[in-house]
């Protein structure tokens, strides 16, 4: 394994570097320390891929170097990885220092891993700065006032460094470094000094430090006061969601309703909805796009009246959007809005929005609706239902692309729930019938899966009255498809269904279809008699069953013969 480290093969190296702790644990804890370490620092010119593997493996190689008392020895090849190039490296060596800091003694901290810090914090190259970001947190509550001010003092610097991607790095930073302040009692410093630094950031010339100016404002505001995100975090928030650059006003629209907890309910109603609004009405389809799909979301925070004067008249807008991204957004979500303003406001506002987008010339905006169905049918009650979105369902059952029907087909069940048993006789029992001869297979799939449970929700008695006569009806069908159909959807009512049904229906359908025409129809039915043999009493398999599979383990197809023979086994 140490002949592999040096290998010019890099999948060796890798290997190698892989079972360091093999090779840690065979040299012993002195020579790991006095011979290993130090070959794997003069080691570090090596691929990238190589280097990342071996700063995972250093960050879990204390008890290797004969535990904590040795740990800073790791440090030196840690702090060389932390200054290449590759972000990947650098990210893992950061973990890895994290990781090392987190358990090692306070002396240790002091003496090794804080001057690393500002080693790396003043080094020229900037990679090196980009990694001493990632390296505050961590060990801040466990160090003295006095390296505790020396920290703070490297991060403001860093905050002002003169090259974007370190103050991007210092932004990513910012919340975890507040939050370590916060647990470390720094509450007043945090005020001070951080949050200066948070409001200089966001203010930021390059856009993507601005950005992550919003994520912060979430972490900071989960540990200030209402009273102090008023003060700070609100104007900060009033800026970032009318930026100039659509990516940062795209990553308010996603984070807007974390911000809201941390926020009065008198500031979310008079500053926050009409933000909200704003971003829905963006000129970017991306912004408006990440808005629409908090619609819901936001909305509970507000109260029903606010809901419907102020977010309702912009989804209105919406239903219409140039961007068929927004509209799909806007469907996966818009049904969430029902419950939250009431049934008036439903019926007089949202049906007709919801009525419009299923008839929207995108597929995914009308895929996305039908899904979100069941949500709304109980709100609106059977008559409203019936008069007002079931023609549109019925349109959208025959619909060209599957995946649209498919989505009616999965959200039968609730909605035959909803109407009761004689309207779906009369309205929806055909439709569901028609789709077990859909050209699409998954849809024939789902619509047995329906059979199934439309059995189970409406009784047995009515399904062998009104619903199996006309299921089994598709076995003489003259596509083969079809009848294939028909034996899949006896395998799955079999266990549901009564010994009435099956000896009386179900198993005279699977017999009368021995004799078909297509082989695979025929092997079909052999696999389908095997799965009704422990159904059913002995002398009726004895006396039905069996004669018609010797019939067919005689057959001219030699898969029909293997199925059959199988079925017979199980017959004894």
């Amino acid at each position: 394994l140490i002949d592999e480290l040096k290998h010019e093969d890099i999948q060796l190296r890798l290997n190698s570097i892989r079972r360091l702790s093999t090779i840690a644990v065979a040299l012993g804890p002195e020579r790991t320390r006095n011979e290993l370490i130090p070959f794997l620092n003069e080691s570090i010119d090596d691929e990238d891929e190589v280097l990342v593997a071996l700063a995972e493996e250093l960050g879990g190689f204390v008890e290797y170097v004969g535990g904590l008392e040795y740990a800073p020895v790791l440090l030196g090849p840690l702090e060389t990885l932390a200054t290449v190039e590759e972000t990947l490296v650098r990210d893992k060596s950061v973990e890895a220092l994290n990781k090392v800091s987190r358990q090692v003694p306070v002396a240790h901290l002091l003496e090794h891993l804080v001057p690393l810090v500002l080693r790396l914090q003043a080094n020229d190259w900037f990679t090196s700065r980009i990694s001493a970001c990632g390296l505050f947190a961590a060990a801040y509550g466990r160090l003295p006032a006095e390296s505790k001010a020396e920290i703070r003092a490297s991060f403001t610097q860093l905050c002002h460094d003169d090259t974007p991607m370190v103050r991007r790095a210092a932004a990513s930073n910012l919340g975890s470094f507040a939050a370590a302040m916060h647990a470390a009692g720094d509450e007043e410093l945090l005020k001070t000094e951080l949050l200066p630094l948070f409001a200089a950031l966001s203010a930021d010339e390059q856009d993507s430090v601005r950005l992550l100016a919003v994520e912060n404002c979430v972490g900071v505001g989960q540990l200030l006061s209402v009273s102090a995100n008023q003060a700070v975090v609100l104007p900060i928030v009033r800026s970032v969601s009318q930026d100039r650059s659509w990516r940062v006003r795209y990553v308010v629209a996603e984070h807007l309703c974390e911000l809201v907890p941390s926020l009065s309910p008198d500031l979310t109603r008079h500053e926050m909805a009409p933000t909200f609004v704003r971003l829905l009405q963006d000129p970017e389809a991306e912004v408006r796009t990440a808005a629409a799909v908090k619609l819901a979301a936001f909305s509970r925070m507000l109260a029903p009246e606010l809901v419907v004067s102020q977010i309702l008249p912009a989804v209105a807008e919406l239903c219409s959007d140039g961007s068929q991204h927004v509209r799909a957004s806007l469907a996966s979500d818009i049904m969430g809005l029902a419950p939250l303003v009431g049934k008036g406001a439903t019926i007089e506002t949202l049906l007709p929005l919801f009525l419009q987008l299923l008839k929207d010339e995108f597929p995914e905006v009308r895929l996305n609706l039908i899904g979100a169905l069941p949500a709304v049918n109980a709100l609106l009650g059977v008559e409203l239902l019936a008069t007002a979105l079931l023609p549109a369902i019925e349109e959208l059952a025959e619909d060209r692309q599957w995946r649209v029907r498919l989505a009616v087909v999965d959200c039968m069940p609730p909605l035959a729930a909803q109407l009761g048993v004689a309207f779906f006789e009369e309205k929806l029992c055909a439709m569901c019938v028609r789709w077990l001869q859909d050209c699409v297979y998954t849809i024939r799939e789902s619509a047995i899966a329906n059979v199934r449970k439309l059995t189970e929700l409406f009784g047995l008695e009515w399904a062998a009255a009104h619903l199996i006569p006309k299921v089994m009806a598709t076995r003489q069908s003259s596509n083969y498809l079809f009848r294939l159909t028909a034996l899949s959807t006896v395998s799955s009512l079999a266990t549901v269904v009564g010994s009435d049904v099956l000896y009386g229906s179900l198993l005279p359908a699977v017999l009368g279809m021995v004799s078909d025409a297509v082989p695979n129809v025929r092997f079909n039915v052999a696999k389908t008699l095997q799965m009704l043999v422990p159904l059913l009493e002995p002398g009726l398999v004895a006396s039905q069953v069996k004669p018609k599979l010797l019939e067919l383990s005689e057959d001219h197809d030699k898969d029909v013969q293997y199925f059959a023979q199988r079925a017979l086994a199980c017959c004894g």
